[in-house]
């Protein structure tokens, strides 16, 4: 029975990372999966276990426990996610990342590539590596006309917002995943990834400022600034402070993260309620049948988040939560320990399947996989391995899978021009991971 479960998640896996291909949405196959590996647990009465990090060791639970303690793991992330993109949402209600174009203030393309680089490291640590790409994508599409141009700007702000999203607990969804269920804190992830996030940010734009493309300088007519909402600034700096106040309040109160970022997001939304100067009513509909609520800049919000994506984590959580409470992750890690002893090349393997594979699962699976407690160096080089090295392939991210809607972005092109910048960047991130891990921090 343990092989039709195993089977049954590799064909949903499948036909995730092939959802391209098939032309199904990646959070069916993913809430299929879901159902059919808990159903089969469920019908054939296997027994599930949890692990204990402190013994390392398996102890078995009833299925209805087992379950309930995975969706709560699950669902701290969720709502996590959910309190973000509202802000993040909101923000954007109020034209705040309009702000940010006033950072651009030059023609020279070179000069260009590491403002956008240097922005989308700083952006991605704060708003996640997928909105600061969409971000700062859609600012380039009004700063650069030239699409040849801007292709080669995209594939570098890609490269730039994985760096960024791997340093912070709230840059990548995978990252937030390792800080949610204390496997890494704060200070110490900051104190491990961000100079070799630096790196891997700053040694491929090093490289590519270089490149023929980078030479020379746009046409000053492309330069046209965009009228700016009376409250995007304040709205801009409130939303990114809020968000950045969630890690200091989980150190401070001990508390889960998801409880800083519904402060942080009822903060949020009180001022955008009063800078929009709307009555809030969830159910206020005048006689005529007009909801006045629609005119709420959080009402908005809450109808632009991406519950696709929410829904996708649910069922790819709780699917990779069905293999680790039978224990095969466990017992798989091991395995490949007594294999591979060396776990250098065992995470340079994740980072490199992260490229072709989604990356949310494979962490889901590490955290299954090993047993080490808070903070051990192999959390970090997890977090790094799989934030970063999705940059890859332009459809290893979800910040290159963005770039490559909103630019069309041909894989093959992405492939010859920045994929190598992109390994470069990877190996020589991890490689300064790996000294400062072992003659730094001894």
């Amino acid at each position: 029975m343990e092989t039709l479960i195993i089977v049954v998640f590799f064909l949903g896996y499948l036909a995730i990372t092939l959802e391209h291909n098939l032309k199904i949405d990646k959070l069916i196959p993913a809430l299929a999966m879901m159902a059919i590996l808990w159903a089969l647990i469920s019908l054939t009465h296997l027994p599930v276990f949890e692990i204990d990090t402190l013994t390392r060791s398996l102890h078995e639970k009833h299925i209805e426990e087992i379950l309930l303690h995975h969706l709560g793991k699950t669902a701290e992330i969720l709502v996590f996610l959910l309190g973000a993109m509202t802000i993040v949402e909101i923000i954007d209600y109020f034209d705040g990342f309009a702000t940010i174009k006033g950072f651009i203030r030059t023609n020279i393309k070179v000069k260009l590539l590491w403002i956008f680089s240097i922005l989308a490291f700083i952006l991605s640590a704060i708003i996640d590596n997928l909105t600061a790409t969409i971000v700062l994508i859609t600012i380039l599409q009004k700063v650069i006309h030239d699409r040849n141009t801007r292709l080669w700007f995209a594939g570098l702000i890609i490269v730039a917002a994985n760096a960024g999203g791997a340093w912070s607990p709230i840059g990548d969804v995978t990252t937030t995943m390792l800080w949610i269920g204390n496997k890494v804190t704060t200070p110490e992830l900051i104190k491990y990834l961000f100079i070799p996030s630096v790196v891997c940010m700053v040694v491929p734009t090093l490289i590519a400022s270089r490149y023929k493309a980078f030479k020379g300088s746009i046409d000053n007519k492309n330069l046209i600034e965009t009228k700016k909402s009376i409250f995007g600034s304040k709205m801009l700096y409130i939303g990114l402070g809020s968000i950045l106040f969630v890690p200091f309040f989980k150190w401070v109160t001990h508390l889960p993260p998801y409880v800083g970022m519904m402060l942080s997001l009822s903060v949020v939304s009180a001022f955008a309620e009063f800078y929009s100067s709307t009555k809030f009513s969830l159910t206020s509909i005048d006689e005529t049948g007009y909801d006045d609520s629609i005119h709420s800049p959080v009402h908005s919000a809450l109808a632009k988040i991406e519950l696709p994506s929410i829904l996708f984590f649910l069922g790819i959580l709780m699917a990779v939560g069905a293999l680790e409470s039978l224990g095969l992750l466990f017992n798989f890690a091991g395995e490949l320990t007594e294999a591979i002893p060396n776990m250098d090349i065992v995470i340079s393997m994740f980072g490199t399947i992260s490229a072709v594979i989604d990356n949310v699962p494979l962490v889901a699976a590490s955290m299954g996989m090993f047993s080490q407690g808070p903070d051990d160096p192999i959390w970090h080089a997890i977090a790094f391995a799989a934030g970063t090295g999705g940059s890859m392939l332009v459809f290893g991210s979800a910040a290159g899978v963005v770039a490559m809607g909103m630019e069309k972005i041909n894989f093959f092109w992405y492939f010859k021009k920045i994929s190598f910048l992109a390994f470069i960047g990877f190996l020589s991130g991890y490689f300064t991971f790996m000294l400062m891990r072992d003659f730094i921090f001894v």
